[in-house]
Order: structure tokens, then C-alpha cells, then sequence
């Protein structure tokens, strides 16, 4: 292998995941989230949207073990150097991005952690939901309900998606 391919193979390993990254961030822009579920329609707010939808497809491809591991840590580069790219353009100076890249990683490891422990327990989405959507300040409990549902209906969708589909972009419309 040639210095220059190993050099750019990660970004054209990283490419064929983009539909998959590019399908959740699509998902997560879906004007209901904001209008029928109340989640803020602010910067956060979006934030948390793709935070919450990434980590529901990153459980999935968990449960596939080793065959999804490298795509999986190809799809959350591409989350960085999103998230990066966004944090540049809205004015936060080179000294901090590493700072919040970092927390927002903690972000979507805790909402894994949340939808795993909901998914295992076999229980709604509503206290992830409340704790990373509303930041433990929902508009309603109608709120909170529709957009636990709606991931909980995500979920179940993405269980029942071939993981070569999933992997070439196919998530279930919200």
C-alpha cells in the first residue's frame, strides 16, 4: 500500500458510511420533531435530535458485534468532524473545539447508555427522552410522550432493517 492511500484510505473507508450519517441528520431535521414534539428548535435542540437518533443506530449496529464495529466507529468520526465543522462556523476559536467535540461525544455516549438501559429493561423512552431531549424540562407530558414514541417506533424500525441496508443509509422515517 502507497504512503498517499494509507494516508486517505480512513476518509474513503469513512465516505461509504456518509448516507448512513447523512440519513440520521436528515431524520433528526424532520420539522414534527419541533412542531408536534416540542423539542426547542435552537441549536441544542438539533443537537440533541442527532445526538438521540445517532446513538439509537449506533445500538443497533452494537448488536451486531464485530461485523458493524468498524462502520460504527467510521460513522462517529463522521459525527465529529461534523460537529466539528459546526462548532467552527458558529465562532468557537481552535483553543476550544477539542473541548466541546469531547463533551459532545459524552453526549451521545450518555444517550446510549440511557436507550440501552431502556431497551434492555424493557421500558419506555420517556426518562431518556425527559433527561436528553428537555433537559428535565419538558413543554408537557404530551411532549415527552410523542417524542419517546417516536423513538421507541425508530428503534424498532431500525431492528427490523437489514444491517447492509442500515449501513447503506436506510433508517426508518420517524
Amino acid at each position: 500500500m502507497s504512503f498517499l492511500s494509507h494516508i486517505f484510505r480512513p476518509n474513503a473507508d469513512r465516505e461509504r458510511y456518509r448516507p448512513l450519517y447523512d440519513a440520521v441528520v436528515s431524520a433528526a431535521r424532520d420539522p414534527a420533531w419541533y412542531r408536534d414534539g416540542h423539542v426547542p428548535d435552537t441549536l441544542d435542540g438539533r443537537f440533541d435530535m442527532i445526538a438521540a437518533l445517532l446513538a439509537l443506530v449506533l445500538l443497533r449496529l452494537e448488536r451486531e458485534g464485530k461485523a458493524a464495529s468498524k462502520a460504527s466507529a467510521l460513522i462517529a468520526e463522521t459525527f465529529i468532524d461534523d460537529m466539528e465543522g459546526s462548532i467552527r462556523q458558529i465562532g468557537i476559536g481552535d483553543l476550544m473545539v477539542g473541548k466541546h467535540v469531547g463533551k459532545m461525544m459524552g453526549a451521545v455516549g450518555g444517550r446510549i447508555a440511557a436507550f440501552r438501559t431502556a431497551i434492555e429493561g424493557n421500558i419506555e423512552f420517556k426518562e431518556p427522552v425527559r433527561r436528553n431531549i428537555f433537559h428535565d424540562a419538558p413543554p408537557s407530558d404530551r411532549a415527552v410522550d410523542w417524542v419517546a414514541g417516536k423513538f421507541e417506533r425508530f428503534h424498532k424500525g431500525l431492528a427490523a432493517i437489514g444491517l447492509e441496508r442500515v449501513l447503506e443509509g436506510e433508517v426508518p422515517h420517524p
